[in-house]
């Protein structure tokens, strides 16, 4: 991969050495990495949530820490069926094991009784494995979901699903458990749609869509750098512009403050 980047940094006229690898130091590498503060400008690592945090704990340098995805999708008691199933095998199911992948779905009780069958069946046939609360299992064969469920990220053909009793208990269970990342309400109620924008202390918060277009590609901003969860200073999907700092260039004639 390093020697594709760099001929494409040739072809465009730019030194092959403006992209280089430490793979070859391994660990070490990294640790020097960590520690080389003057040297390196950031850090931006990319990974598991155990290589995030040794990167952002141990790190002498500025780290842009790009955060797991415990991502959460809402259905509404006022909602279009039609998109509730599409939407939710999307999410879940067209590439897994991504940080912007479906990991929890949340269904108002209302609507939990005639929807949940459908969109159990949709996952089913995309190989989803569904871990239910209670009231999910009561409504349709699933595995039993633990706690341990609700703070997951799976990065897999599984998905926890929990019936709530409005959008109260699906605003505070995604406060306690959400990683920051993206949530998604399904809703055709616009004050409903504005409280979730509002409420929810996220990266990115949708209405009516796929969490799967939290990605620097979707929203324009060509390769993507990462997804940062933090909000010093870049949030959300990161692309050249959000690395790129301020110099300010003065040109006086003798003026003084007073």
């Amino acid at each position: 991969m390093i020697e594709v980047i760099q001929a494409g940094l040739r072809q465009a006229g730019l030194p092959a050495q403006l992209v280089q690898t430490v793979d070859d130091y391994g660990r070490e590498g990294a640790q020097q990495m960590m520690q080389a503060r003057g040297l390196i400008d950031v850090l931006i690592p990319r990974g598991s949530a155990n290589l995030i945090q040794t990167v952002v704990n141990e790190s002498k340098v500025p780290v842009i820490e790009t955060g797991d995805g415990v991502v959460h999708i809402y259905v509404d008691s006022e909602v279009d069926e039609s998109i509730v199933a599409p939407i939710v095998v999307n999410a879940k199911a067209q590439r897994p094991s991504v940080c912007n992948s479906l990991e929890t779905l949340l269904i108002h009780q209302a609507v939990a009784s005639k929807l949940l069958p459908k969109v159990a069946q949709a996952l089913a046939e995309a190989g989803v494995t569904i871990h239910g609360c209670e009231k999910t299992q009561e409504i349709i064969s699933c595995v039993p979901a633990t706690d341990e469920d609700w703070s997951t990220e799976y990065l897999s053909l599984d998905l926890s699903i929990k019936v709530v009793q409005d959008l109260d208990e699906a605003l505070a269970h995604i406060a306690k458990y959400s990683t920051h990342h993206t949530e998604s309400i399904l809703t055709s109620n616009k004050a409903n749609a504005e409280r979730f924008l509002a409420e929810n202390d996220s990266a990115v918060v949708m209405v009516n869509a796929s969490t799967r277009f939290t990605d620097g590609g979707e929203f324009g901003f060509g390769a993507e750098v990462g997804i940062s969860t933090q909000k010093l200073h870049a949030r959300g999907p990161m692309g050249l512009r959000e690395l790129t700092s301020s110099k300010w260039l003065v040109r006086g004639s003798g003026q003084v403050r007073s």
